[in-house]
């Protein structure tokens, strides 16, 4: 079973430093990651910076497309307009359908901030003792959706 999973951190670069524990752990074959991103959002600006990790996971099971519809209906959702919002709003359905419902959208709207950072991972296999151990010391509050194998097949017929 697959696992969305957003860490998120008190500062703007606090998920930039979690990517090396990701590694690590992948590394240490504690986690198998299947795909990767960051969202880090300083004091002041009007949005978040978001990048895809290829460095961390190749070509990326599910692609920047994915990651840009998750970022685009939690954060910029308010900024488009009635058509394009109507779009996300069925795209937000579906992606109700496959285990990321409106609760964990509106937790991350409303926890991922100025001046905070995330670390959104598709994960599975996780020695879950140790990735919390790794990731102790890093003031990092973890948010997590769990997705069966249905479900994430579904998730990335979504967006194939």
């Amino acid at each position: 079973m697959a696992t969305l999973t957003v860490w998120k951190f008190p500062t703007a670069g606090g998920a930039d430093s979690a990517v090396s524990t990701l590694q690590s752990l992948e590394k240490q074959q504690l986690i198998k990651v299947h795909d990767a991103a960051t969202v880090s959002w300083e004091d002041g600006a009007k949005r978040p910076e978001t990048h895809q990790l290829h460095n961390l996971v190749g070509t990326g099971a599910m692609g920047g497309m994915f990651w840009g519809m998750l970022f685009g209906l939690i954060f910029f959702v308010p900024l488009l307009g009635a058509a394009v919002g109507a779009a996300m709003g069925a795209l937000g359905g579906s992606l109700g359908d496959v285990g990321i419902d409106d609760d964990f959208i509106k937790r991350v709207r409303d926890e991922v901030t100025p001046g905070t950072s995330a670390l959104f991972a598709m994960t599975s296999d996780a020695v879950l003792d140790k990735v919390h151990e790794s990731f102790g010391g890093q003031q990092a509050e973890l948010i997590q959706t769990n997705l069966s194998a249905d479900q994430e097949k579904a998730l990335r017929e979504v967006f194939a």
